[in-house]
């Protein structure tokens, strides 16, 4: 008699696995440039550089008079 094999799902969870990990990287890759899209890294870049050139002006015009 022939014994009943069991079924290998081997394959399958590793299909499974494989296409969890790449949606998740896909989520995780949107959410992670989201916030490039609203501006706030342009506004904060913006304020840094004006920040330097204040200070870089005001050490300029500081040793002007020694």
């Amino acid at each position: 008699m022939a014994e009943a094999q069991e079924k290998d799902n081997t394959w399958i969870i590793v299909g499974v696995a494989i296409a969890s990990i790449i949606l998740l990287v896909v989520l995780l890759k949107k959410d992670e440039t989201k916030h490039l899209q609203s501006g706030a890294v342009a506004q904060s870049n913006a304020e840094v550089f004006q920040k330097l050139e204040k200070r870089h002006t005001s050490n300029v015009t500081g040793t002007e008079g020694n």
